[in-house]
């Protein structure tokens, strides 16, 4: 590793430590040329499937993407943030098991609300009404419907005409 001070083409490690949860390695490391020292962190690199929307369009994985719709869904939810992490870890788990070039964004999201029935239910209802473009009330009460009775399947809504405008 170059030294980040003055450029030296070889530091020593002084001190090495797991990251707490041991998902990396911080390093302590020293420079010979300058004698500065530095911490380094030394983390897996993983190649996420991309993502096939439903309209076809394939786009990378985008871990930042789920926390931020897990986030919206359990906003202002008597549920700490912190809760969300096991989640989004088994998620990416989940991902990189599968072992495939591509994944639909529908097994993200039917995998993602299985999760939020068990944490939230308000939450689990409010990722729903966004991930399946609820429409009307009566998508609403099909979601709340199938929180009462899990084993009945519940399907998107049916694309529906947009009203037309007259002037």
């Amino acid at each position: 590793m170059h030294c980040p001070v003055c450029g030296f083409e070889d530091t020593r490690v002084i001190d090495s430590r797991l990251i707490p949860g041991g998902q990396g390695i911080r390093r302590r490391r020293e420079c010979p040329g300058c004698n500065e020292r530095f911490t380094t962190l030394e983390t897996a690199q993983w190649a996420y499937p991309r993502v096939v929307k439903r309209d076809g369009r394939r786009e990378p994985f985008d871990e930042h993407k789920i926390r931020t719709g897990l986030l919206r869904a359990l906003e202002k939810r008597p549920v700490p943030t912190e809760a969300l992490e096991p989640i989004v870890m088994e998620l990416l788990r989940w991902i990189r098991s599968l072992g495939e070039a591509e994944v639909s964004s529908r097994r993200i999201g039917e995998w993602l609300m299985d999760r939020l029935k068990t944490l939230d239910q308000v939450a689990y209802v409010r990722f729903a009404s966004v991930y399946r473009d609820f429409q009307d009330v009566q998508d609403f009460r099909r979601a709340i419907e199938h929180l009462a009775d899990p084993g009945e399947e519940v399907d998107a809504p049916t694309p529906r005409d947009p009203p037309s405008r007259t002037a």
